[in-house]
């Protein structure tokens, strides 16, 4: 299978988004942080084998050299200073270098540091049976090692222990590190998710609020239609009425075109798209008049309702921003009841033509903050309104006042 290549990001484990760790290869661009990290590392390797090479030149007298010759301190210098340039391509090849590197480990006294880091870089980057299986073959080395080069100071099986602890010390490390990377990556994953879901919710309950609105344009112009062929049929059934019934049938057909067009002409700027397979709505479809008897359903319901303001005259306002201004004030009391349990409402709707209209609710802020209550919804009610309101030309407000009062405020177009 290919290798996929993904950036090493200084927390997040490359191949952790639902690609296994051993087929991942590090890709070749660092982040400034990476630079920062790759740029200590190699001082600090740079300055181990300057001090291990200074140490082995000048060793304690009383103590035997730890290296016969001269030429062997060179080359493991040398060895270091390969393995601190090796450190560059770490991420890249971690490990093809952990391999090709391991045999030094069993001699190099100057490539103990970055021999270290390259090793670690393979706990991190690898799945846990590789790191596994190079720490295995670290400790064999390791034994090799306290033989090969003997602490003068220190019995064979202390230094070894030691080796072996240092080991597993970078192992437990390494897969720590490892672990919260992935950790931190699975919880990003979720945010996301959860945020993709919520966009889509958002984005249905728009499309479902579009097409209910249509289907009550929809149904509000068959009864304008219908009224035309009424009145049609009535001439032609009397094609001999005065003269005054007909002017008066005509004026009724032609104030019902004139209505029916309007109400087209809505259809088609609200329904973008085909409708979905939705129930129909209720009929016949709640105008600015209906607002009484919703208000005394909701205090049936115990919500303690009181009317600040209503419009004089309802059937003056046009039948859609009325059927706009009833669900405003519908979904003001839900969210009353649901939220807000046992705080008074209050609503208010006044307005004039030319001047728009304005739909207000407000209620208390719950002591403690919203409660969850059991009244079931998707949470997306304030989002159909918003939608509604905005397709017929309005403005819509909602959240904590000054006062801290929870208010829902809208303002709609009212045709002179």
């Amino acid at each position: 299978m290919t290798s996929a290549v993904v950036p090493d990001h200084p927390w997040l484990l490359p191949g952790a988004l639902a690609v296994p760790t051993d087929q991942v290869r590090v890709g070749p661009r660092r982040t400034t942080r990476d630079w920062i990290v790759d740029g200590v590392a190699f001082l600090i390797s740079l300055l181990w084998v300057l001090f291990v090479t200074a140490d082995a030149t000048t060793p304690d007298p009383e103590l035997a050299p730890r290296l016969p010759h001269d030429w062997m301190i060179a080359a493991d210098a040398l060895i270091g200073l390969a393995c601190c340039v090796l450190l560059w391509f770490r991420r890249r090849w971690p490990l093809g270098l952990a391999v090709a590197t391991l045999p030094l480990t069993a001699f190099s006294m100057a490539g103990a540091i970055p021999l270290l880091i390259l090793y670690f870089t393979v706990v991190v980057h690898r799945r846990t049976a590789v790191a596994l299986a190079i720490t295995a073959a670290g400790l064999c080395t390791n034994f090799l090692f306290s033989y090969l080069r003997p602490e003068p100071d220190m019995p064979y099986w202390v230094s070894t222990v030691w080796g072996v602890v240092l080991s597993v010390t970078v192992l437990a490390w390494g897969m720590f590190v490892r672990a919260r990377r992935q950790l931190v990556v699975s919880l990003r994953e979720r945010a996301e998710r959860a945020e993709a879901e919520q966009q889509l919710r958002v984005a249905q309950a728009r499309q479902l609020e579009r097409t209910r609105i249509a289907r009550e344009m929809h149904d509000v112009l068959a009864h304008r239609i219908s009224l035309l062929s009424l009145h049609a049929g009535a001439l032609e059934f009397r094609p001999d009425a005065p003269p005054e019934e007909v002017a008066k049938a005509a004026a009724v057909i032609r104030g019902s075109a004139h209505s029916a067009l309007q109400d087209l002409r809505e259809v088609i700027g609200v329904l973008r798209a085909e409708g979905g397979g939705e129930e129909d709505p209720e009929r016949p479809q709640p105008t600015l008049a209906d607002l009484p008897s919703l208000i005394e359903e909701s205090r049936a319901a115990g919500v303690r309702v009181n009317v600040a303001d209503l419009v004089g005259a309802p059937e003056a306002v046009p039948a859609a921003i009325g059927r706009s201004a009833y669900r405003i004030v519908q979904e003001g009391l839900t969210n009353a009841r649901k939220h807000a349990p046992g705080a008074a409402v209050t609503v208010g709707v006044a307005g004039e033509p030319g001047a728009g209209l304005t739909v207000e609710i407000r209620n208390r802020w719950p002591v403690g903050g919203p409660a969850d209550g059991q009244i079931p919804g998707t949470g997306t009610g304030l989002v159909g309104i918003t939608e509604r309101v905005t397709l017929a030309g309005g403005r819509l407000e909602y959240g904590r006042d000054d006062s801290g009062d929870f208010r829902l405020a809208a303002w709609l177009p009212w045709p002179a």
